[in-house]
């Protein structure tokens, strides 16, 4: 699946990087996000005390309305974040392998590189140090740092480019989920929706791909390490 509405020459002027983390740094295949999805359920059914079922539904209703299932727990039941962010990440992280030719890719890319996901720190340093990149990015900016204020909402990247000084015109935003780039795009960003080959058999939620072939979707990927692969032969030898 590929989709170039511009050129990529529109790369030749970006110095920020800014990587979503959990099925864009690493190959949505693996799955990982599942053992993450199991705990919330479960988290959702003990808060609640309804029956599996019922806590799932829950659980994918905050998600599309809210942006996670944290942010609508902590409106709609008062939670604290903390017990939540750390059940939900306790997971095994060993089917994340170590990908040199993404760390190549990313070492290669001018200027500043980050991640922003709406999970953890401490998760995406487990999934960078299996992947092998941690030395990669400058930061990570996780769902604590946006005061538990996720993705797509438009305060959190304002929040994230403020804090770190970040040119918005001057950036690019890889994700997996088109629902998350409008704001990048609307900002200036150059954005990229990394939807590899077959990930409609793994994925979690029909609707996550809606908005895929909206104007705001300016490239799309199969796999993020090819596709860095292009960039780096076009912004490094210009046509």
């Amino acid at each position: 699946m590929r989709q170039h509405l511009r050129s990529l020459d529109a790369f030749c002027d970006v110095d920020t990087w800014i990587f979503d983390l959990d099925n864009t740094l690493y190959p949505e295949h693996i799955n990982l996000f599942a053992q993450v999805d199991v705990r919330m359920r479960d988290f959702v059914q003990r808060l609640t005390g309804s029956g599996p079922d019922e806590a799932h539904r829950l659980q994918k209703d905050y998600y599309r309305r809210y942006g996670t299932t944290l942010r609508g727990l902590m409106l709609e039941h008062g939670i604290s974040p903390d017990e939540f962010l750390k059940y939900v990440h306790d997971i095994d992280h060993s089917a994340v392998q170590p990908d040199p030719e993404l760390g190549a890719a990313i070492d290669k890319l001018p200027g500043r590189k980050f991640i922003m996901t709406n999970g953890t720190v401490s998760h995406a340093e487990k999934v960078a140090n299996r992947l092998g990149i941690t030395d990669r990015f400058e930061d990570i900016f996780d769902i604590v740092a946006a005061d538990h204020l996720p993705k797509p909402h438009a305060e959190t990247y304002d929040r994230f480019l403020t804090l770190k000084g970040i040119d918005p015109t001057k950036a690019a935003m890889f994700e997996d989920l088109p629902r998350n780039l409008t704001v990048p795009h609307e900002l200036g960003m150059r954005t990229v929706l990394i939807v590899p080959r077959g990930t409609r058999e793994v994925l979690r939620e029909s609707w996550e791909l809606e908005g895929s072939a909206d104007p705001h979707i300016e490239f799309v990927a199969d796999g993020l390490a090819e596709f860095l692969g292009e960039i780096l032969v076009k912004i490094r030898r210009p046509e």
